[in-house]
């Protein structure tokens, strides 16, 4: 009975895959019958859906393995996360935490967090194995939105309008004693640089001043990071 609802749960898992597959390659389709088109706004409309949809295909495609029943599913699905989302960890000159993802936020309501979340959890868990968590008691925690400069500003996105909770639930377990109003607070800002990325700082509130002050100044490919605190 549990292999026949194994086997089940893998069929369901491939189809609903296949129907994203069809969804991703309609996209693209139409994102090129729009640019052949020299209709922009159509193929900028068409290219965000196809990644809307292409995200979703990767979501079920990582859940795949696991429904097939290897032991080692889990595991061998995290290493892929990783190599295929390289996250960077570690910690400042000014032993500041950092964080930085090759990739930009999804929009709330349009492409699920956890596409992102998923590899952050990852790299947070292996990043963290045998070293003592570092507690940051009153901190600012900021966001840097870095942008291809090649990407027209009107594709910059409303800071209010992009999901950001489950990424700091994820540093708070390792960095802070809590992520409440009275101990965290927010910043946000946006760059342009040489690739779409997520740059996350931990920041004690007395440095604040201090980050703001050299964010101009940080490296094209973000700060340069030490796994260990300086």
């Amino acid at each position: 009975m549990g292999t026949k609802k194994q086997i089940s749960s893998f069929e369901r898992c491939l189809d609903s895959a296949n129907r994203r597959i069809g969804k991703v390659w309609a996209g693209l389709e139409e994102t090129q019958s729009h640019l052949q088109r020299n209709d922009m706004t159509g193929a900028n409309a068409a290219a965000f859906d196809t990644a809307r949809h292409a995200e979703a295909l990767a979501l079920l495609c990582r859940e795949m393995p696991a429904y097939s029943g290897h032991p080692k599913a889990r595991a061998m699905i995290n290493d892929a996360i990783l190599e295929s989302v390289p996250v960077e960890i570690g910690f400042t000159r000014k032993r500041w935490f950092c964080l930085k993802i090759p990739a930009l936020m999804p929009k709330k309501n349009n492409n699920s967090p956890a596409y992102i979340s998923e590899p952050v959890f990852s790299a947070m868990k292996n990043f963290w194995t045998g070293k003592p968590p570092v507690r940051y008691p009153d901190n600012v925690v900021i966001f840097r939105h870095v942008y291809n400069r090649e990407r027209p500003e009107r594709e910059y996105r409303d800071h209010d309008n992009t999901e950001l909770n489950r990424i700091l639930d994820i540093i708070a377990l390792y960095v802070m004693i809590d992520d409440s109003a009275m101990r965290c607070r927010h910043y946000y800002c946006s760059a342009a640089g040489s690739a779409d990325r997520t740059e996350v700082y931990v920041v004690p509130r007395d440095d604040f001043i201090l980050w703001l002050a050299q964010e101009d100044t940080i490296p094209d490919r973000g700060a340069e990071l030490y796994e260990n605190m300086p």
